[in-house]
């Protein structure tokens, strides 16, 4: 029998805002000029000088993880706050525009922005990762490869309770996550398709790379052995992917949660059921294997709707409430929640379905404001002030 230590990290990336216009600004070298003395290589520039990225060490269990995010969070802004500037934790600013932005300079990013063009540059977006760890043996990554074929399933609901992207450049964009479409522009995206092991995928990305699609391919002509040419496979953007340089699942579809206790929850969630997963593994039983255009389905309908909609439950072919699967969900994985220190922060989803993800709490404060009799902009301000206040909530309460 076969368990993975489930070790969890979190990455998070927060827009970088003017507090007077708004608007996004490009401070990150400024931030991390000043932030790398607090946080080292913690703290990591994006593909946009509007964007830092933030990394929790690797983390025993939830509680140690909410710890990390929390310190993370208190000193990005306390940084930024020192260099004039704000933080959001959102996956779309409200109003400002990719044009109007500057790209980090670096040889990743050229080469990102050189062979993408605008399926790159439009890539103003803000999302959080979460990293469960398996080890870098091949019994590890193949159970990873097992338990991410089964896990698919459940990243659109994943997806609806982080929804943070209602806003496009200044518009209402009638989606809950416009994130995840701008995200789909790129190649290599959206739900992974299933492997039947570690090797099939190793083989997938030895193909990509060789022919060039993972980056700068080795020119094996010069090459005295017969290594394979292997690319990047960081450059495969899925939703949620295996990562074999850190032996770890990496769950890549949310948007960034504005409330740090809402991200702690849906980290904790996910944690949750890769540990069920592999519990019925080793009892010899398995979540059904869906279709990819099935999941398909549901992801584009947590896009829409968030937390508010409907997903299509396919085992008895009828739609069923987010609120409804939020209870299911819970109780799938109530056999494994207190192994994993984790009770607590996963009861915190059934919140999030009652009161909403911050897309809706954005709507309601631009709805409001309009209806308020508030300009258009002046509401667009209004969810930005919103986002950088909820942003820095929640700290106190641990």
């Amino acid at each position: 029998m076969f368990t993975a230590p489930l070790t969890i990290g979190i990455e998070e990336e927060y827009q970088i805002v003017d507090p007077q216009t708004r608007e996004l600004t490009s401070y990150v070298q400024q931030m991390m000029n000043r932030g790398h003395v607090v946080l080292g290589n913690q703290l990591k520039p994006e593909f946009m000088q509007s964007q830092i990225e933030v990394g929790s060490h690797i983390c025993s269990d939830i509680k140690d993880a909410r710890a990390e995010i929390v310190h993370l969070r208190r000193s990005v802004c306390e940084v930024a706050e020192d260099t004039g500037a704000a933080i959001i934790a959102a996956a779309t600013h409200p109003f400002s525009h990719w044009q109007d932005q500057h790209i980090s300079e670096g040889e990743r990013y050229d080469d990102l922005a050189t062979e993408m063009r605008d399926a790159a540059r439009r890539l103003l977006i803000f999302g959080m990762h979460v990293h469960l760890g398996f080890g870098q043996s091949d019994e590890a990554m193949n159970l990873v490869i097992d338990v991410l074929n089964q896990l698919r399933y459940f990243l659109p609901h994943i997806l609806a309770l982080t929804t943070s992207s209602p806003f496009w450049h200044g518009r209402d964009s009638g989606l809950k996550s416009y994130r995840s479409l701008v995200f789909e522009n790129m190649p290599r995206s959206g739900i992974p398709p299933n492997f039947y092991s570690y090797s099939e995928y190793n083989q997938y990305v030895n193909i990509m790379g060789k022919v060039g699609s993972l980056g700068r391919r080795v020119d094996t002509r010069k090459e005295t052995s017969h290594r394979v040419a292997i690319g990047d496979p960081t450059k495969i953007w899925w939703d949620a992917r295996p990562h074999p340089d850190l032996g770890t699942l990496e769950v890549r579809i949310c948007d960034m949660c504005t409330h740090v206790d809402d991200a702690i929850a849906v980290a904790a969630l996910i944690q949750a059921l890769v540990a069920k997963l592999i519990k019925l593994r080793n009892q010899n039983q398995s979540w059904r294997i869906y279709r990819g255009m099935f999941i398909e389905e549901n992801k584009w309908r947590a896009v829409r709707y968030g937390i508010q909609g409907k997903l299509i439950d396919f085992g008895i072919g009828e739609e069923v409430s987010l609120r409804t699967l939020m209870d299911e969900l819970i109780e799938i994985v109530d056999d494994v929640v207190d192994e994993l220190n984790s009770r607590e922060e996963v009861a915190h989803i059934r919140t999030i379905a009652e009161r909403g993800t911050s897309a809706d709490r954005q709507l309601a404060i631009y709805h409001g404001a309009m209806k308020d009799g508030a300009t258009e902009r002046e509401a667009l301000f209004a969810v930005v002030d919103h986002l950088i206040a909820e942003t820095g909530q929640g700290w106190e309460t641990h």
